[in-house]
């Protein structure tokens, strides 16, 4: 097991976890793979299923302990990550050659530049032609039109780009002016927004399994998939009432990646540039929904429900915030219909501790605080 030397939430718990790499993501698992990983010890599993694999660090350690991996996402941007790094038989070295090349392209000002990079204004702020706050500097947009561009005239096979776009991507990541997510930027340049961008070959690892990288809805995925453990994290959205959807919708926090991947140059509307389909009105996931139904429940509960009874694995592990539109109750009441709950572990973060849990009321009554996640492990 590689060693990684990222501070986890609890060392105690595993002292070597899987190196893995990936963007800044809101909702990141880095620091609970030691928890993640603990759910399958001591089960006999051979496939796994990461059903909203995000940035695919899930995906990346479970690949790297030796299962068969099937990573799906909706987004452009995960499935591209997957097949960087899940896909990938070659050696390292074996991208450094391209990766030189792309660094050596002559940067040019492009699309990406006009609605993207800015400049230092007489007031020490970052801002665009148009006078709105951008994502970053002008010097690396311009790298980035040209490496972007190149990309796509090197004609490469799919595993060959999505490395390259992964490099792309985590260089860029690097040299922002945000908070994380590209709703908005920072009114003045960050200090890593100075730097220069460089792309770099991205940590790969030999794959020795056949994985699979889809790109679908979860419900259709789960309709052909049957692993022996199913991992879901899905988006949470926000228990609170009065929060707008498109706040806590990962569509808009990372269409800046999706217009990367794609290099469509979409319409983009808003002060934050978005691209157009990464809307309210467009981008819409069941598993963010705010409405309630008939019964005056959210939405949400449903969708869980059905996620749960469809999906036709052994184990299924969920994962959700205290923060979320499904309170600890109900969840409870979903999971125990379905299975045998074999593991309940609570994490707080702003204390930073960890604690397995058996339901009672007494629990369920006290868990209802913000920063909380929990991690469930069912046997169906």
């Amino acid at each position: 097991m590689k060693s990684n030397n990222t501070k986890t939430l609890f060392p105690e718990l595993l002292t070597t976890i899987p190196k893995t790499q990936a963007i800044k993501y809101t909702g990141s698992k880095l620091k609970l793979l030691p928890q993640i990983i603990s759910l399958v010890e001591g089960l006999d599993i051979k496939t796994v299923l990461d059903g909203f694999a995000g940035t695919t660090r899930v995906s990346q350690a479970f690949s790297q302990l030796g299962f068969q991996v099937t990573s799906n996402d909706i987004s452009d941007w995960s499935y591209i990550l997957g097949t960087c790094y899940l896909k990938n038989n070659k050696d390292k070295s074996y991208y450094k050659e391209l990766i030189n090349h792309l660094n050596s392209t002559k940067p040019v000002s492009g699309w990406f530049t006009e609605y993207y990079g800015g400049i230092v204004d007489k007031n020490g702020y970052a801002t665009g032609k148009d006078g709105g706050k951008k994502p970053w500097q002008a010097h690396n947009t311009k790298k980035l039109d040209a490496i972007r561009n190149e990309i796509d005239n090197l004609c490469l096979d799919e595993i060959d780009k999505s490395v390259a776009l992964t490099s792309l991507i985590l260089a860029m990541d690097k040299v922002d002016s945000t908070l994380g997510h590209y709703t908005s930027y920072l009114k003045s340049w960050s200090a890593r927004s100075f730097n220069n961008m460089e792309l770099e070959v991205p940590n790969l690892f030999m794959n020795k399994k056949e994985n699979i990288i889809i790109q679908d809805d979860i419900f259709n995925t789960i309709k052909e998939s049957k692993p022996d453990f199913a991992y879901f994290d899905p988006p949470y959205g926000s228990s609170n009432d009065k929060m707008p959807a498109s706040r806590v919708r990962y569509a808009s926090y990372y269409h800046i990646w999706t217009t990367i991947i794609k290099n469509d140059k979409p319409e983009v509307f808003g002060k934050a540039m978005r691209r157009k389909d990464s809307s309210d009105t467009q981008s819409i996931s069941k598993f963010e929904e705010f409405r309630k139904d008939t019964n005056g429940k959210f939405a949400v509960i449903n969708t869980i429900d059905k996620l749960i009874e469809k999906t036709n694995a052994k184990y299924i592990a969920f994962s959700y915030s205290s923060g979320g539109r499904a309170n600890m109750e109900e969840l409870k009441n979903i999971l125990s219909k379905h299975g045998k709950l074999l593991k309940m572990i609570a994490i707080d973060y702003k204390k930073n501790v960890m604690a397995n849990m058996s339901w009672t009321n007494q629990w369920v009554n006290d868990n209802q605080k913000q920063n909380q996640e929990f991690i469930f492990l069912l046997k169906k």
